[in-house]
């Protein structure tokens, strides 16, 4: 069924939604952009309309909602520990069509690889609901169309922005009773079919291009441009690196809690193991090992998808401007390279 409310209308909606339903969504934060006088979009609660940022991509993609970025996971005393508790609400999050692929991915990870499901983003995911953002024309750092994530039919809701009123689709029975009396419409979401960037994702043919391929020059350029800063990673819509720390509270340090903050493979240090052994010791082999794991070792582990998305975020947020897409064109040609050789 599909509706046409006024800001003011979807206003009152939202205030009955937030009696079960937490509402989370894109939102604009004047002046806290990482340069002077420019804001970020990042992932917050709602409770108007008007504060929802339809006009342009977010800084920092919905997965925070479900893995945030540092979040409590337990509370230890001398003898015993307590879990941290969710919230009791639902969870209503407007989401682009690359962001619910991501979801995708999140829970490839998350729930059941290794035979482990993580019941702090477990006990999250199971209460949400997506309302779908129609996505029609990108941003010039998307390249969604070229990696099958520009459509979507797994959603809650579907909404378009107009001049001050919203047109939604509503799917699911659960929330049709919260619209009722509100002017009906005919509205579908459509969606992007063409990025002004596209990717032509290379195939590693076997092990041995594989092997050749992680030994390549190609790399070695990072070494110089990329400063290891793994602003990309927290931009990116499938990362799920995280570290954790142990918090004793000053009052008895036999007291405190644990807590998970997300953290990157591109930042130096984060293979530090006991006894001083370190992996992906350069910015070139960091480098490798995310591309790699973005456009080869996820697909090639799970059979279905690659894992990049194709929202562009780690290009937008690289102070160094390394693109991404780029980086894979390059790939695709040391492939070639490699290739002719073995020939």
């Amino acid at each position: 069924m599909g509706y046409k409310l006024s800001f003011e209308e979807a206003d009152e909606v939202f205030k009955k939604l937030r009696s079960e339903y937490e509402i989370w969504a894109p939102k604009r934060f004047a002046g806290r952009g990482r340069y002077s006088d420019t804001d970020l979009i990042r992932y917050d609660k709602v409770t108007t309309a008007e504060e929802i940022e339809f006009a342009e991509k977010s800084d920092l993609p919905a997965k925070e909602v479900l893995s945030p970025i540092c979040e409590s996971l337990f509370y230890f005393t001398e003898d015993e520990y307590r879990e941290s508790k969710a919230g009791s609400k639902k969870l209503l999050i407007f989401m682009r069509p690359c962001d619910v692929h991501a979801k995708y991915r999140q829970e490839k990870i998350c729930l059941g690889n290794g035979g482990f499901n993580d019941m702090y983003y477990e006990r999250l995911n199971e209460k949400v609901k997506i309302v779908l953002m129609e996505c029609t024309e990108g941003w010039d750092t998307c390249f969604c169309v070229s990696m099958g994530t520009n459509k979507t039919d797994d959603y809650a809701a579907a909404v378009r922005a107009g001049d001050g009123e919203l047109s939604l689709e509503i799917k699911d029975e659960e929330l049709a009773p919260y619209f009722e009396g509100c002017s009906p419409c005919d509205f579908h979401p459509d969606f992007i079919e063409e990025n002004e960037t596209t990717l032509e994702i290379p195939e590693i043919p076997n092990k041995e291009v594989l092997t050749k391929l992680k030994s390549h020059p190609m790399w070695e350029e990072y070494n110089k441009r990329c400063v290891s800063c793994g602003a990309c990673t927290l931009a990116c819509s499938t990362c799920t690196c995280f570290t954790t720390t142990d918090v004793i509270y000053n009052e008895n340090s036999n007291v405190g809690e644990r807590k998970r903050t997300s953290s990157s493979c591109q930042i130096k240090g984060f293979t530090d193991m006991a006894g001083g052994m370190s992996f992906r010791n350069t910015a070139g082999d960091r480098m490798r090992f995310k591309v790699l794991h973005k456009f080869h070792d996820y697909k090639e582990r799970f059979k279905d998808f690659h894992m990049c998305v194709g929202c562009g975020r780690c290009i937008h947020r690289c102070p160094e401007f390394i693109s991404i897409t780029a980086t894979v064109n390059k790939m695709a040609a040391a492939i070639d390279e490699i290739v002719s050789e073995n020939q």
